[in-house]
């Protein structure tokens, strides 16, 4: 190794710092992180660090923020369902009193802006924006009430588009409405634990059975009703189809003759609706009163042929002596009977 080379490695070992001293730095950088003020974790989260916190924002979500968010969403609702509403909403303006087109259109834009601006500013927290919400809704609430005053309830209320009505009901959720708004800069800045999360997780999935379950109790009856006004059309009998009433059929030597009443029921092997119907068959003919046989249209040609069938399904009632009694085509189980009920009346004569 030559003198320069012997040189320049004593420069490279003086220019790196003694091992001593990288150690020194080493326990000042650790004594000034231990220096530095620890936060504590949240409660039901210490393994939650700031920055994680920091990287989901949605854990850092209040009680007085869901509430915030949940009431704006309300009023933006409102006004957009006012706006789809269109001109069934400027029409229901007329309730208040409101009937120039002009002013009409000109409060139900003006009412659109400021609940949607309203909205917007209760979701960002702006200050002052809870309590003109509430002022709002106030001011609503005394309008509903000036109008069932003079009259107006079950007119069109035009809160949440075309479809609410004046009336108390309405008073009472604009009120609770305001209520919350008014409360709203009062709340605390409330961090619930996972726990109480989940907690009123549960609580609003078995409300939103409860109103769900309400809500199907509430369809069937409103079906059952329904079901009630509209009777059931009978059997459709045509004159010139079928065999004549008061007409005898040989078909009548088909039959045993157990019953007062023979049934003649006409299928076809390609109708879906006569097999739906074979349920409704069977239990016809557990009547004691009634002996039932079924003709198909291909095996049974002839037996269609006489009475000149028009199609199926179709029953014939005969007598014990073959004479026509009632016929008619039919697609359900009520339908039959009243076909049965039709001949039961001439017997019973």
């Amino acid at each position: 190794m030559g003198p320069a080379q012997v040189d320049r490695n004593r420069e490279e070992q003086e220019a790196r710092p003694p091992v001593d001293r990288v150690e020194r730095q080493h326990l000042a950088v650790a004594d000034q992180v231990a220096d530095q003020p620890h936060e504590e974790p949240e409660q039901g989260h210490g393994h939650t660090s700031v920055v994680a916190a920091a990287d989901y924002p949605l854990r850092l979500l209040t009680i007085e923020g869901l509430l915030r968010f949940s009431l704006a969403a309300v009023l933006v609702g409102s006004a957009a369902a006012k706006l789809l509403a269109g001109a069934r909403a400027r029409a229901a303006l007329r309730s208040y009193g409101v009937t120039r087109p002009g002013a009409q259109a000109a409060l139900w834009a003006g009412l659109i802006a400021v609940e949607a601006g309203l909205g917007i500013a209760v979701a960002l927290d702006i200050p002052g924006a809870a309590e003109a919400a509430a002022a709002l809704l106030t001011v609503f609430s005394i309008a509903l009430a000036v109008a069932i005053a003079r009259g107006r309830a079950g007119s069109p209320c035009g809160c949440f588009g075309a479809r609410s009505r004046i009336g108390w009901g309405a008073v009472a959720r604009n009120l609770v409405l305001a209520a919350g708004f008014a409360v709203l800069p009062f709340l605390p800045e409330t961090r619930p634990s996972t726990e109480a999360w989940l907690a009123a997780g549960v609580v609003l999935a078995l409300v939103a059975l409860a109103v769900l379950a309400v809500a199907l109790l509430a369809l069937a009856r409103e079906v059952g009703e329904l079901r009630l006004a509209i009777a059931p059309q009978a059997a459709l009998s045509l004159d010139h189809e079928g065999p004549q009433i008061g007409s005898r059929l040989g078909l009548v030597e088909r039959f045993d003759g157990d019953a007062p009443l023979l049934l003649a029921v006409f299928s076809s092997p390609g109708c879906a609706l006569c097999r739906a119907l074979e349920p409704s068959l069977r239990l016809v003919a557990s009547d004691p009163e009634v002996e039932l046989e079924v003709f198909d249209e291909q095996e049974d040609a002839e037996a269609w042929r006489e009475p000149a069938i028009p199609g199926s399904p179709y029953a014939v009632v005969l007598s014990t002596d073959g004479v026509v009694l009632a016929k008619g085509t039919f697609n359900s189980l009520f339908q039959l009977e009243s076909v049965l009920a039709t001949a039961t009346r001439p017997v019973n004569a």
